[in-house]
């Protein structure tokens, strides 16, 4: 009975219908078959499979999508959530020979920035004349403890205006996805809608494949598996990969730089969840390892929060919204 129907959702004043090829819903899940199969995994514990799974009925159905509205959240970030088209268009209007995409779900910090302008100092040296850099921020759920979009879109805005990123090179926008933390497929999602929004290369970190393990002191997987798998995914051939050497902040130095594995005593690896405990406590980083303007923003948003037992009032797109959109997103063109 399911198999033979479409889907209508309603939600925020757009409309999209979920279709097979013949006008049929296409695909029936349950709702431990579909993040097993996704992240080779279930663990109710991992934050989007609490978030929008667990909670859910004991089914779930999906199929290609026909979008017949543009998708509008209302929030005053409706500027940055550009299309594939949309973004294509912005880099044809700024002579874009090669197009790099940088994705993450954190404030900007200097040891990005490192990773970013250091990539396209490699594609000029290749003999690109003009590489424009898709700075893509991630715009669904992610955990609980992560800097709200609003603040982060804020924080990134600064790093442009300061001049740590060449404004006149860099697009900022928002990919609309949650953080699945569903290692290879993951990967390969991120990196094929990159492809979709114009990207020719993809800068791919240590870790992008995943987490660490939700109830054990372990690692999911390999730090290098999101580059291995990227590297013999099926439909990812004309993605140009670029593994970038692992920034830490250098002691010696008071800055950012690429990490020497003769001196690790020089360095000091400042993770995202350090960051944020730091701006939590009211402390200051290390100087040189975020501009002034954009740490200010960060310290703006924890002033900002409202007493709560557990420390951070959470800002959220409802999963159902945003996993349509992230999915619609994948639709090239749209």
């Amino acid at each position: 009975m399911l198999s033979q129907i479409g889907i209508l959702i309603y939600h925020m004043n757009f409309v999209v219908l979920a279709l097979g090829p013949t006008g049929r819903a296409k695909m029936l899940t349950t709702k431990i078959t579909n993040p097993t199969w996704r992240a080779g995994r279930y663990f109710i514990y991992l934050p989007y499979v609490d978030q929008a799974i667990t909670n859910a009925g004991n089914w779930l159905i999906g199929g290609d999508l026909k979008v017949l509205k543009p998708i509008k959240y209302n929030d005053g970030l409706d500027s940055f959530r550009l299309s594939p088209a949309q973004l294509r268009e912005e880099f044809t209007k700024r002579n874009d020979e090669v197009v790099f995409a940088f994705q993450l779900r954190n404030p900007v910090h200097n040891g990005h920035t490192l990773l970013m302008t250091d990539t396209r100092r490699r594609l000029l040296e290749m003999g690109y004349k003009n590489p424009i850099l898709l700075l893509h921020s991630l715009g669904g759920y992610t955990k609980v403890d992560d800097i709200p979009l609003s603040w982060r879109m804020k924080q990134h805005e600064n790093v442009l205006e300061d001049g740590v990123l060449d404004p006149e090179m860099t697009i900022v926008s928002i990919f609309p996805s949650p953080m699945h933390y569903a290692d290879p497929t993951k990967v390969q999602w991120h990196a094929k809608a990159g492809i979709n929004a114009g990207a020719d290369f993809y800068i791919v970190g240590q870790d992008p494949a995943g987490m660490g393990h939700p109830t054990e002191k372990k690692d999911l997987s390999d730090a290098d598996y999101g580059k291995k798998v990227l590297s013999m995914a099926p439909g990812l051939e004309r993605l140009n990969i670029l593994p970038f050497k692992v920034a830490a902040y250098d002691k010696t130095q008071g800055k950012m730089e690429f990490f020497d594995p003769s001196r690790p005593q020089d360095f000091l690896f400042i993770s995202g969840t350090m960051m944020r405990t730091l701006v939590r406590n009211k402390e200051n980083p290390p100087e040189g390892f975020i501009c002034p303007s954009g740490w200010k923003v960060l310290v703006d948003y924890y002033d900002s929060l409202a007493p709560a037992d557990n420390g951070k009032v959470p800002e959220t797109v409802p999963a159902s919204v945003e996993l349509i959109y992230h999915i619609a997103f994948a639709l090239v063109g749209r």
